[in-house]
């Protein structure tokens, strides 16, 4: 068996030198959400004694999820739902309305284009948490009050900026000629947008999913303010319910906490290869 020489051996040091940091890192963001899935298996006096331990005493509590289900104070299955309603609904309205307008704003010029853009970067500056008073009276004077189209109007509204924002960049970096070589061919505007462009911007749509889809999951201050039944509120409001002010059900916080995590790791496991696809189409064409 040949010997190793000190060129070869150098390269495998730096792997493992690599792949040791790496799992360093992965250990300090894995850790904490390994401590709150193990939180949520435990007893409310686990989770609270002196001195402290990290793997249940009495076995894992697997009934903490059937019985957070069943908490008649807090519905979590429909404030599962309605997350899942005003995030998807408000993502998708984000994306109809930026996706024509950062392509508008990239390809043609018009008077106070400048002034445009700057505004809506602006507009990121303004939050819900600022704007409750005014938004609770403006819905009331809608009559949404207590609706989930009022939160996915809010929601959409607050993250368009960044989208429009984001994809006017990827549309600005496709080159202009392409655009004219299928007008050329006899394609219109429309087909030059939606079979040219998007799958060469692919990658900046993905970008703007995932941040407004994320931002509105996870959204507190306007649903705590609009959305007053207990059915209609978002998982993010929900959590507040279980803690009490002389006692908290830890082992339910840590609960739902995991139930609001999987659905955006799914997304993200989703999407990943639709981005990695993004990319390769973008290079191929």
């Amino acid at each position: 068996m040949a010997l190793l020489t000190t060129e070869d051996r150098a390269p495998r040091k730096v792997v493992i030198s690599r792949m040791a940091v790496g799992l360093i890192v992965a250990a300090v963001f894995l850790i904490p959400y390994v401590t709150m899935f193990i939180g949520s298996l435990k007893t409310q006096s686990e989770i609270l004694s002196i001195p402290p331990s990290y793997m249940p005493r009495d076995g894992f509590q697997f009934s903490n999820y059937a019985s957070m289900w069943d908490t008649p104070e807090t519905p979590v299955p429909y404030n599962l739902i309605s997350t899942i309603v005003i995030s998807v609904c408000a993502t998708l309205l984000v994306l109809l309305v930026a996706t024509p307008a950062a392509y508008f704003t990239a390809r043609f010029r018009f008077p106070g284009k400048m002034v445009f853009m700057f505004l809506v970067i602006v507009t990121q500056m303004l939050q819900p948490a600022v704007l409750t008073a005014g938004l609770f009276k403006q819905m009331l004077a809608w009559n949404l009050h207590d609706t989930w189209v009022a939160m996915i109007l809010i929601n959409a509204a607050f993250n368009l900026a960044f989208a429009v924002w984001i994809m006017h960049s990827f549309f600005a970096g496709v080159p202009k000629s392409i655009d004219e070589a299928a007008q050329i061919d006899g394609a219109g505007k429309l087909r030059v947008l939606f079979t040219i462009n998007l799958p060469l911007v692919w990658p900046g749509i993905v970008t703007a999913v995932i941040f407004t889809f994320v931002t509105c999951w996870n959204e507190f201050a306007a649903s705590l303010v609009i959305l007053s039944t207990a059915e209609n509120q978002p998982l993010s409001v929900a959590l507040t319910k279980f803690v009490g002010q002389y006692a908290t059900a830890w082992q339910y916080v840590f609960g739902v906490s995991i139930v609001a995590i999987v659905p955006v790791i799914i997304l993200f496991a989703l999407i990943e290869k639709r981005l990695i696809g993004g990319l390769s189409a973008g290079a191929v064409k």
